[in-house]
């Protein structure tokens, strides 16, 4: 490649330039340098899955080619022929989810940057023709921008860490996903299960409510008795239509979540997954935990980008173009020889000094120094919160699991033997099933809440997608 470069170099020279061996460095060094400058194998996908999976246990796949595209559709058709676990639905989340796929590519856009930035801009040819009664003036100039060669270690370092800032905000973009599936998942799985109970506390008021309107017509009822059970039997309807609607919410949340077209392409497990036993098998959250959130990270790499984009400004303040390259001239007959030489410009410094764009670059960096204190303020504050939220979720579920569940069974299981032995009204004991019934809904809230605690909790620790402003 190199031989290929020194004979582009030398055409120039048999065309009629002579460079001498400094012009010539000048350009050779930019062409040297810039060879080196190339995308890589997995344009930084391999830093992304592997983070990610050491937060989550779902594969992450860039669907780039039609075989990649092939085996992803099989594997997601086969998830897809069972039951979905809530770990199942995340992996399928990951695999099929057309917006995450559409995300990776800015992989590539910053990639692209980086090598961009590797590569000095093309040299300039310029030409003056003037011609008067046989008397010529040509002058032939091919320049380079040489302040743009001493710049681009700088400029390229400044691209790779952008580029490594678009890596840290992809890895939180897919764990973001993870976390909304999660959360999708635990809400509509929540909703199915409301719904089934409130199915028989309607049927239940719906029966309490006809024995009711057959009791007053038989004058052994109040009419303010029946219109009391009439009443609580329309409640119990429109809470059962709200939850079936939310339902359907719910699950057409999913299914855009996890790419799919219908609701009716996935199956969700039966029940939630269990309370944990006791308070011991709960997670701990240390004091530091924090320090550690990807996008506290993402925030600071952005802000060294703009320390070493502050220093680039002032060392360009007065001069941002220092053109260099080999020029002749000719000026007389045509037969006449040239002159040969070099041409140099710059930009002058009379109107503009750089002052505005120092000042603007100053106050962005410092503009973002101060945004990651606050930032570091807000995540601490936001974890303990989460993890307050956690563990008082817990204790509401834990107590209706252990108590009050099994304390509306057991009043239900002796009112059913007073009711045998004719000491309670059909009433009461119509009343008592109902309540057990509302207890358990109220427990399936509650185990949603606390699980929905809990993945609010790992992203809390985690860190929020963020745009990559202030570059």
């Amino acid at each position: 490649m190199f031989k290929q470069l020194h004979v582009a170099i030398n055409c120039k020279f048999h065309a009629g330039f002579k460079i001498n061996s400094s012009v010539r460095i000048v350009f050779l060094m930019p062409l040297l340098l810039a060879s080196c400058a190339t995308f890589s194998t997995d344009g930084g996908f391999n830093s992304v899955e592997k983070t990610t999976q050491s937060y989550i246990k779902q594969k992450v796949v860039w669907v780039n080619s039609e075989t990649q595209k092939t085996a992803n559709e099989q594997q997601v058709a086969t998830l897809l022929a069972k039951p979905l676990s809530i770990e199942d639905v995340v992996q399928v989340a990951l695999l099929n989810n057309p917006q995450l796929q559409a995300d990776f590519y800015k992989l590539q856009i910053a990639e692209a940057d980086v090598v961009q930035a590797g590569h000095l801009p093309n040299p300039s040819f310029s030409m003056l023709y003037a011609k008067n009664n046989g008397d010529y003036k040509i002058e032939q100039v091919i320049t380079m921008n040489v302040l743009a060669l001493f710049l681009m270690p700088k400029a390229s370092e400044i691209e790779r860490k952008r580029f490594a800032a678009t890596q840290n905000s992809i890895i939180l973009r897919v764990l973001d996903l993870a976390y909304a599936t999660r959360k999708a998942y635990i809400n509509a799985l929540a909703a199915t299960q409301s719904v089934h109970y409130l199915e028989q506390v309607k049927q239940t008021a719906g029966a309490t409510s006809e024995l009711a309107r057959r009791m007053q017509k038989a004058g052994n009822w109040s009419t303010l008795d029946q219109a009391r059970e009439q009443n609580f039997s329309a409640e119990a309807t429109l809470e059962l239509t709200r939850a079936e609607n939310q339902c359907v919410q719910m699950d057409e949340n999913l299914t855009r979540l996890l790419g799919l077209k219908n609701r009716t392409d996935f199956e969700l497990a039966e029940r939630l997954p269990d309370l944990p036993q006791s308070s011991e098998s709960l997670k701990q959250v240390s004091a530091d935990d924090f320090a550690k959130r990807l996008d506290l990270l993402q925030m600071k790499s952005n802000t060294e980008a703009l320390a070493q984009q502050l220093g680039l400004t002032k060392a360009t303040r007065f001069i941002n173009v220092l053109e260099l390259g080999p020029a002749r001239v000719l000026e007389g007959r045509r037969s006449d020889p040239y002159k040969y030489g070099f041409s140099i410009g710059f930009e002058l410094p009379i109107f503009d000094w750089g002052t505005a764009r120092v000042k603007r670059a100053e106050a962005t960096y410092m503009q973002a120094v101060n945004e990651v204190a606050s930032k570091a303020i807000v995540v601490a504050s936001e974890v303990r919160s989460s993890y307050n939220q956690y563990r008082t979720s817990f204790e509401l579920a834990k107590q209706y699991r252990d108590e009050i569940v099994p304390l509306r069974k057991s009043m239900l299981q002796e009112n059913v033997l007073r009711y045998n032995g004719m000491l309670i009204s059909p009433f009461d004991l119509l009343a008592d099933a109902r309540a057990q019934v509302q207890s358990m809904h109220s427990y399936i809230e509650a185990l949603r809440d606390f699980l929905l605690a809990d993945n609010n909790l790992e992203m809390s620790l985690i860190g929020k997608p963020m745009n990559q402003e202030g570059f």
